[in-house]
């Protein structure tokens, strides 16, 4: 049979009013009192009902997370930011794969919702109206991490990646390369995708090198779409000398197609990227890429949400975190 809190006051010889102010770590009980109810608690092998318990106070001490890729390398140091910052403040995480489909994110949101989630983060992907009003339609906060809406309308800590495509873009340009390619992400996508490649368009303009529509290819974020992408610059005239990625992921891909085609990285081709993920350091040659904080980026977003749930003021909705290049040896010093 189910162990209840009457079963546990009645063993302890204590009001249920008590035990349930020692389950909820009241101050305001005595010491003898509390080791009484837990031993009872410990003799029972009762477990506090947390549903029960968030129905009492209207909080269920549970965040959702949302994340569009679980097997995407680059969320997982997000999460572990995330992680330790719900430790920190007592908070459970409900982790949920997307698997980059809108449909699903929207049918997670409605679910974590239903589950009296005290709070949401969104991580990563697009946000669509239908998110925003998915969003909306709670009572609960949202912020977006590593991730923003078009209109910046909602709480959210990201990097600028326009700014971050720039960086790495000029990298090339300061080593002397001028014909420049990039596999870009989805354009669709304002927050990341469409702002790398304006920030690869900005840099070009600004060294006053043209654009050349062919040789910008769209990829997925995926090592795979990497490959098709550089066998297609590689029968170019003149092939190019650089390549920028959208990922890290990408840029790998992007080696190895280079190398299995015969040609040398950095000396034939140069290749650069953003994110930083841990195997940026463990292809050959290293690839030299900016990086995004990751951890940081879940620690802050977390701690943002928790403000936001524990409704104490905060100065900025919008959190935008520095980028840093990584110089390894993909690019030629």
């Amino acid at each position: 049979m189910t162990v209840t809190i009457y079963d546990v006051a009645r063993e302890a010889g204590v009001s249920m009013a008590t035990v349930s102010r020692v389950v909820n770590n009241n101050p305001n009980v005595k010491p003898q009192t509390r080791k009484k109810v837990f031993e009872a608690i410990e003799r029972l092998g009762y477990r506090p009902n947390a549903v029960a318990r968030g129905l009492a106070s209207k909080k269920t001490t549970t965040v959702g997370v949302v994340i569009p890729d679980i097997s995407n390398s680059i969320f997982a140091e997000v999460a572990r930011g995330i992680e330790d910052i719900a430790n920190m403040y007592h908070y459970n995480i409900i982790l949920c794969n997307a698997d980059k489909k809108k449909e699903k994110e929207i049918r997670v949101i409605n679910t974590l919702l239903e589950k009296q989630v005290d709070g949401l983060l969104f991580m990563g992907g697009v946000v669509t109206e239908e998110h925003i009003q998915a969003f909306r339609t709670s009572s609960v906060p949202v912020v977006l991490c590593g991730t923003k809406d078009e209109n910046q309308a909602m709480a959210s800590v990201d990097i600028d990646h326009e700014a971050a495509a720039f960086d790495a873009v000029n990298v090339l340009i300061e080593a002397g390369h001028r014909d420049i390619a990039m596999i870009s992400g989805t354009l669709q996508d304002p927050a990341n995708g469409f702002a790398r490649y304006q920030g690869y368009k900005r840099a070009l303009e600004t060294a006053g090198i043209p654009l050349r529509d062919e040789y910008v290819r769209i990829g997925n974020y995926r090592y795979e779409s990497s490959v098709d992408a550089v066998n297609y610059f590689l029968e170019l005239s003149p092939k190019p000398s650089a390549i920028f990625s959208a990922t890290d992921e990408m840029a790998i891909g992007a080696i190895h197609t280079i190398q299995d085609n015969g040609l040398r990285v950095p000396e034939d081709i140069a290749v650069i990227s953003v994110d930083n993920i841990r195997m940026a350091s463990m292809v050959r040659p290293t690839l030299t890429t900016v990086a995004q904080p990751m951890y940081d980026i879940g620690a802050v977003s977390m701690r943002l949400l928790t403000k936001l749930m524990n409704k104490e003021s905060t100065d900025n909705m919008q959190v935008i975190l520095p980028h840093e290049i990584i110089n390894r040896h993909s690019v030629k010093a």
